[in-house]
């Protein structure tokens, strides 16, 4: 496996067209991480131009721009081509006047596009539960899932050095048949279907039949469980009470808690929440970073070298209770062992958060960050 880069399977239907191209149960799981958007991007589109029977896709940003013109144009081909395509966007994530035209041409070249809780004066409140997910799977034989989504911020070459920093997964075996199972579930309107996969990796959605808070409930137990250290990456970090105590807690019990935020992101309100909350982890222990190059927006988490997950889910209100979320959890060493070696990179051009400097801060940052409290529940 590497961080950046997978190599991926021939294509099934340059073969045998007519081929079964589904994995079988037995098939052996393979992870791949990347780290940047090219590469990802690049691996995706491969993949789509590979398929031969079914590409599933959803994505809570697909932007209009020259990322996402070059995954519309790869989804046309293969719908022309008689592949069942399906695209699922969030209608409050994806909109904009630049992918309304994007929408309409893949429309036109036969790929079926489902809109997710588009606005209703009648029902104004399930606007705000949005789908955060972002999943792509080819033919039952790959998977895509992690934090990146489709637009150039995440593109080295469109974006340049600023580019966002994000993390995604690439899955070959028998765990894809649990990715298509979730999508297809959720495009036919099933929001708590949840797999029986039992193996040592899963991938975990936040509404489920037995619990609604089921990726809260995930990381909760493996707070608590931890015995040498946390370390978690997160864009937004507005943690509900529970969830900053289990940090708090296994701190004080002597687990090395270390947490990685973005120095600046693109929601100024957040940052102002997530450093109100700075002053109670340093107290108990917990080591907080600024991520200082540019926007980070991976979602990881790893304990103990041991169990690790990445996937949509910010630590944040609206992940844990209101938007649909997926992330993928392992218990791969070589997965953690690299998920682990990231997290010491963005450590390295990060600059740690000191009760001395914390305390010496001025009052109008002490005021924004009431501010941004106060409306933690809504962020």
């Amino acid at each position: 496996m590497s961080p950046n880069s997978r190599a991926l399977a021939p294509c099934a239907c340059d073969a045998d067209s007519a081929g079964d191209v589904s994995v079988p149960l037995s098939a052996p799981m393979e992870i791949g991480l990347f780290t940047e958007g090219d590469a990802l991007y690049a691996a995706m589109l491969a993949s789509i131009k590979c398929a031969c029977r079914v590409v599933r896709m959803e994505s809570y940003i697909f932007a209009g721009d020259e990322i996402g013109w070059e995954f519309a144009v790869a989804l046309a081909e293969r719908a022309q081509a008689g592949v069942k395509v399906r695209l699922h966007l969030d209608a409050a994530g994806a909109v904009g006047e630049s992918t309304l035209p994007l929408v309409q041409y893949v429309l036109k070249q036969g790929v079926q596009v489902r809109w997710f809780h588009c606005w209703n004066w009648l029902r104004p409140l399930r606007y705000n539960r949005r789908n955060h997910r972002k999943l792509l799977v080819v033919d039952e034989r790959l998977a895509y899932v992690g934090g990146f989504n489709v637009h150039r911020e995440s593109s080295r070459r469109f974006y340049g050095e600023t580019r966002w920093r994000d993390t995604h997964a690439s899955i070959s075996g028998a765990l894809v048949l649990e990715a298509a199972g979730l999508f297809d579930a959720f495009w036919g309107g099933q929001r708590r279907w949840a797999s029986t996969h039992g193996g040592g990796a899963s991938l975990i959605s936040n509404h489920a039949g037995t619990c609604r808070h089921r990726i809260r409930c995930l990381y909760s137990q493996a707070f608590s469980g931890a015995r040498e250290h946390i370390y978690l990456t997160t864009p937004y970090f507005v943690p509900d009470l529970l969830m900053q105590q289990r940090l708090m807690m296994a701190a004080r019990r002597g687990v090395d808690v270390q947490l990685l935020v973005p120095l600046r992101n693109d929601v100024p309100l957040v940052r102002w929440a997530a450093r109100a909350f700075y002053a109670a982890l340093i107290a108990a222990g917990v080591r907080v970073y600024e991520y200082q190059p540019r926007m980070l927006h991976a979602k990881t988490l790893t304990i103990d070298g041991q169990w690790a997950a990445l996937g949509t889910a910010n630590f944040d209100y609206r992940s844990f209770f209101l938007n649909y979320e997926l992330v993928l959890a392992v218990d791969e060493p070589d997965v953690c062992t690299l998920l682990e070696r990231q997290f010491l990179d963005d450590l390295s051009q990060s600059l740690a958060v000191t009760a001395g400097s914390w305390a010496r801060r001025r009052w109008p940052q002490r005021v924004l960050e009431w501010v941004g409290w106060i409306a933690r529940r809504w962020l």
